[in-house]
C-alpha cells in the first residue's frame, strides 16, 4: 500500500513537475489512505488510535485532577475568610455592647 505522498510523488513524476510539488501533503489521499488501512487492518488500526490517545487521555485527567484541587483550595481558602470576616464583626458587636 503506497503512502499518499508517495502517490503524489509517483503522480508528479509521471507529468514532469518539479520535486517540490511532490513533497505536497494530499489530505484526500491520506484519507483515502486512513480508510484503506482501518478497512483491511481494523484491529491494528484501533490500536494505534487507542495508543496515540492514551497520552492525551492521562494528561486530561491529570490535569482536571490539578484544577479540582485548585478550586479545593480556592473554595478552603474563601470559607477560611468569610469565617475569619464574622468573627471580627462579632467582635466588633460585642465591644459596642
Amino acid at each position: 500500500m503506497a503512502l499518499p505522498y508517495q502517490l503524489k510523488m509517483e503522480q508528479s513524476a509521471l507529468h514532469g513537475s518539479c520535486m517540490i510539488a511532490t513533497k505536497m501533503f494530499d489530505i484526500k489521499a491520506w484519507a483515502e489512505y486512513v480508510v484503506e488501512w482501518a478497512a483491511e487492518d481494523p484491529y491494528g488500526f484501533l490500536t494505534t488510535v487507542i495508543l496515540a490517545l492514551t497520552p492525551l487521555f492521562l494528561a486530561s485527567a491529570v490535569l482536571s485532577w490539578k484544577l479540582a484541587k485548585m478550586i479545593e483550595a480556592k473554595e478552603k481558602e474563601q470559607k477560611k475568610k468569610q469565617k475569619r470576616q464574622e468573627n471580627i464583626a462579632k467582635a466588633k458587636r460585642l465591644k459596642k455592647d
